[in-house]
């Protein structure tokens, strides 16, 4: 049985806006602050899944380049749901080596579980068939 609700075309658009500005800002924050990024991947918890898939700095670069492009494609509504299936793929692992693990700092982590509710909003609709408005 397939449930369908009647959602504003204009809500839609400024929540991919508002949703890809957060990628687009840690975008350029991994790639013009590597070392400190790197270093926040040091201080982790769970660093070891950063290691496990090579080298984090490697890793930084190809995330913030990454989070760059698909953010960029989900601020303008191309192809939305690969973008969003990209940026879910780079938020996952960074929130479970970064923010899982850190008791004391619970913010961040509900931050990225909101962000990634978000995504998931993008992944499982068809934004392509909310008519206008």
């Amino acid at each position: 049985m397939k449930t369908t609700i009647s959602v504003s075309y204009r809500s839609v658009q400024l929540f991919r806006i508002l949703l890809s500005g957060i990628f687009l800002v840690a975008s350029f924050n991994h790639i013009l602050n590597l070392e400190k990024t790197i270093y926040r991947i040091d201080q982790a918890r769970f660093k070891g899944i950063a290691y496990f898939f090579g080298n984090p700095e490697y890793l930084i670069i190809i995330s913030g380049v990454l989070m760059m492009i698909a953010g960029f494609l989900l601020l303008v509504g191309y192809k939305t749901k690969w973008a969003a299936m990209a940026l879910a793929a780079v938020l996952v692992p960074i929130t479970l080596t970064v923010q899982a693990g850190q008791i004391h700092t619970l913010g961040p982590l509900f931050k990225n579980m909101a962000i990634l509710g978000g995504l998931l909003f993008f992944i499982l609709n068809d934004i392509q068939t909310f008519q206008k408005q």
